[in-house]
């Protein structure tokens, strides 16, 4: 058993150096030999959330399980670029949901380049670039003539142009880490700058453009953490939501008005929150979430159904831990991971007020 890097995990009130390390071992014990990292064994693995718990990996210092976790990617990447949404404990060949879904397809370029800047390794990224390169082009031919990106392609190979404020948003975030690392190569990407400022400019000035999900927190804060929108805007939206989504002392809504808090979203806010400059409120709300913490295994509960104070769903996922180890990385100044989720350093593409 390796030690995990965790001077930058310790967060007083959040985490200690030992709970830190119990947290990422708790992770590694459920990615597989192949390294897939599904929610949890027995359960489903889906490729974002696969990449979460790989970066979390990244942010511990655990670079050779986070590498063969994007490994797993290339090896079973479709010749269109494109992954499945869901395979069954992580295995390649028993899937279980054939759709393929834009913002999973995008959302490897992130964790590519958070590896990248985490262990400088160019051998790592030029086995990569035609992954990223693939699943990029991929989901840019789910775009639509508002900037928008199309949610999914069915099982049958049917193109969804509904697009999901959420997932869009997490593409731009995706294709600004792209756009990184083509600019790391030296191989520039003038079509995918084009496609991130319209994509930035719908999600900004276009809310009629995507399916109205504005119950969930995720729409709420999601163009903020993926960094199209920014400055005073970003910080106007983040008020804008904030009485109607956050719980004090329990965390954030997933949806309302139900009375669930869940962790992932909380510990997503508290990433949202330092790439804003509001490093006080995102420690509150780790804080907060620690009621969900299994003391056994290092990792957390999905959500809490506080009217009924009861855990619900009894499952531990990867990719909560994941989300709150990324949380308190940036809090802790880990340059990969602060690089990965502030806006004002990724490339930017086109002028977001530039078109229609």
């Amino acid at each position: 058993m390796t030690t995990p890097r965790t001077e930058h995990l310790v967060l007083p009130g959040v985490l200690t150096a030992e709970e830190a390390a119990a947290t990422v071992h708790g992770i590694l014990a459920e990615q597989r030999e192949d390294g897939a990292i599904p929610w949890f064994r027995g359960h489903h693995l889906d490729p974002w959330d696969h990449v979460e718990a790989a970066m979390a990996l990244d942010a511990a210092g655990e670079h050779e399980a986070a590498e063969r976790a994007y490994t797993w990617l290339a090896r079973h990447q479709h010749a269109d670029g494109s992954w499945y949404a869901a395979y069954a404990d992580g295995a390649h060949d028993d899937v279980t949901d054939r759709g393929r879904e834009t913002n999973f397809v995008a959302y490897p370029a992130v964790g590519v380049w958070h590896h990248y800047l985490s262990t400088g390794d160019d051998a790592f990224l030029d086995r990569m670039w035609p992954v990223v390169y693939a699943a990029v082009e991929f989901v840019l031919r789910m775009q639509q003539p508002g900037g928008q990106i199309g949610w999914k392609r069915e099982a049958d190979g049917t193109a969804t142009a509904d697009a999901l404020l959420t997932g869009s948003s997490s593409i731009h975030h995706a294709l600004c880490c792209a756009l990184a690392i083509a600019e790391q190569r030296e191989e520039p990407q003038p079509d995918w700058e084009l496609a991130v400022g319209t994509l930035r400019h719908a999600i900004r000035r276009h809310p009629e453009r995507f399916l109205d999900k504005d119950r969930y927190s995720m729409d709420w804060y999601y163009p903020v953490l993926g960094g199209a929108l920014t400055g005073v805007e970003a910080k106007e939206r983040i008020e804008s939501g904030w009485d109607r989504f956050v719980v004090p002392g329990l965390g954030v809504r997933c949806v309302v008005p139900n009375p669930w808090v869940t962790g992932g979203e909380s510990a997503e806010l508290a990433l949202t929150l330092w790439a804003v400059g509001e490093s006080d409120r995102a420690l509150d709300v780790l804080k907060s979430i620690q009621h969900l913490r299994d003391p056994e295994t290092g990792l957390y509960w999905t959500g809490y159904v506080f009217e009924d104070a009861a855990i619900w769903p009894r499952e531990l996922t990867t990719w909560t831990a994941g989300s709150l180890l990324l949380a308190v990385a940036a809090l802790g100044g880990d340059e990969a991971t602060c690089t990965v989720f502030s806006a004002d350093r990724l490339p930017r593409g086109l002028d977001p007020d530039c078109c229609g």
